[in-house]
């Protein structure tokens, strides 16, 4: 009957008492409650192992249960002994499992190992794998993706200011092929901007991505349903995958990526410490030469590479890149106004009237504003950067300008009148000067609601100041309440109306 093997705790106890304390092996026997041929068999295989005392620290209880029981391959003529990195490789491919690479092996070799004895074998081999190695994922399956803790400087080459380049890293899981580069920042465009290039590099897309917990990706953490965001969610169905943000308080979710940005630290990071970089293309170019001798660097474990293993085991299972790149777009939700306009940074864009007062979500790109209500685009306007001014689609507009139901130009004035002269007529002022009546009514409103903090009074003063110096706006109404203008006695002049001439372009022609 083979001897139960003692477990690492009293063996190491039996070292010490032997090398340490030099005792007996009977009296070690005795302490440790065992025979004397178990301690004279277990000193034996530390010497033969060449281990000394005290252990080194390096060794742990793998390390020094694998010296002290090394697994001997049999003779090839005997009992073909499986090639552990070729059943690993075979493992990651979608539906192999063990009992399949235990039967094809035993068909090649009858005489080989049983079933259990071969999974034993494979188990132990494991263990010896860094964990990064020792998990084990489909290919083409995931891209574990996270920013680098530790920055690389950039100095403006004209003041000497010094900022510092984030390190984006993606990592496939099979292969552990690395994607690195640097960006401004861990922005939102940032963030997305990285992602198409990794998955230009890598030639397609797996089928999951598992990003950290960003805030750029990642709106709301949770273990079961994390919010990520839109912008983010529509790149990845672009794409055709699926983010899967790691769980927080879970290492292993993260062990790929974080050994991915262990070897980028050390390897590109670490390496390029000495070097000024002036641009974030010229970090880059550095960047790329270092990250081809990464994925060309044999690993210390496996006879091969990640390039090799990549161009094996991931590149056949990704998914193809669309035709076209993702386009970055911005979502924002908003509420239409009674003006039936909705404020994109500034800008007023049309929707139609019905929406008065309802959400809709806003798609923001360099080009364009798409105004989508419950999933369906309504409208698109070409992108304006001219803050305070209206884009305005006609069709978008009631009959006579009043196709909805509770607010009116006549509406504002009567309320304003309420208020005082000078109000009333500033708010219909207001409205004439505007290309449709519409437009003005935000300002109108805002120079209502000033009433509650100031009292009418005081508003029916500022309107009347504000006649007088031609100044329509609520921010000006505002700005002579806050600084109390409106207290000051003024003599209100008659509005001239704008001179209407078809060869007069008037001051938007030059916006």
């Amino acid at each position: 009957m083979a001897q139960k093997r003692l477990s690492m705790r009293k063996i190491r106890e039996i070292l010490r008492l032997y090398h340490e304390l030099k005792l007996g092996k009977k009296q070690i026997a005795t302490i440790c409650s065992m025979s004397s041929s178990t301690v004279v068999e277990y000193v034996r295989k530390a010497d033969k192992a060449g281990l000394s005392w005290p252990l080194s620290e390096h060794l742990d209880d793998t390390a020094i249960e694998a010296l002290l029981f090394p697994v001997e391959p049999p003779k090839a003529s005997e009992r073909p002994f499986p090639v552990m990195a070729e059943l690993r490789q075979e493992l990651q491919t979608k539906g192999v499992t063990l009992m399949l690479l235990w039967q094809e092996y035993k068909e090649r070799y009858p005489e080989g190992y049983q079933y259990s004895q071969f999974c034993e074998h494979y188990r132990r081999w494991t263990k010896t794998l860094d964990l990064s190695l020792r998990q084990e994922y489909l290919a083409g399956e995931k891209t574990f993706i996270d920013f680098a803790g530790k920055t690389i400087p950039i100095t403006n080459r004209y003041t000497g200011q010094i900022t510092g380049a984030e390190i984006f890293v993606a990592v496939l899981g099979a292969s552990n092929y690395t994607y690195a580069e640097a960006v401004q920042s861990q922005s939102l465009p940032s963030w997305i901007g990285a992602h198409t290039r990794a998955f230009e590099y890598f030639g397609g897309v797996s089928a999951l991505l598992i990003p950290d917990n960003l805030k750029s990706g990642v709106i709301k953490s949770c273990r079961y349903e994390p919010e990520l965001n839109p912008t983010y969610l529509e790149m990845c169905q672009h794409y055709g995958t699926v983010a899967m943000p790691a769980r927080a308080g879970k290492p292993r979710d993260k062990a790929k990526v974080e050994a991915g940005v262990l070897l980028v630290t050390r390897w590109i990071t670490a390496a390029l410490r000495h070097r000024t970089f002036f641009s974030i293309t010229e970090l880059n170019t550095a960047i790329r030469e270092l990250l081809e001798r990464l994925n060309t660097r044999k690993f210390k474990k496996l006879d091969t590479t990640r390039r090799q293993l990549f161009e094996a085991i991931d590149k056949p299972a990704l998914k193809p890149l669309p035709v076209q790149r993702y386009e970055y777009a911005e979502w924002k939700r908003a509420t239409v106004n009674i003006d039936y306009h909705i404020e994109v940074e500034g800008h007023f864009y049309s929707v139609p009237y019905q929406l008065v007062r309802q959400k809709v979500d806003v798609r923001i790109t360099t080009d364009t504003i798409g105004v989508f209500f419950k999933s369906k685009r309504i409208t698109s306007h070409p992108r304006s950067y001219h803050k305070g001014k209206f884009t305005t689609i006609t069709e978008h507009m009631p009959k006579s300008h009043q196709g909805y139901k509770e607010w009116t130009p006549s509406r504002l004035i009567s309320w304003a009148e309420k208020t005082g002269p000078s109000t009333a007529k500033l708010i219909e002022t207001i409205m004439t000067t505007r290309p449709h009546p519409q437009q003005g009514f935000r300002s109108c409103l805002g120079i209502m609601g000033l009433g509650k903090k100031y009292t009418n009074e005081r508003l029916e003063a500022a309107a009347h100041r504000a006649l007088a110096i031609r100044s329509y706006s609520y921010r000006s109404i505002r700005a002579i309440l806050e600084s109390g203008l409106d207290k000051v006695a003024t003599e209100a002049k008659e509005v001239i109306p704008a001179i209407e001439h078809d060869n007069i372009r008037g001051r938007d022609y030059y916006l």
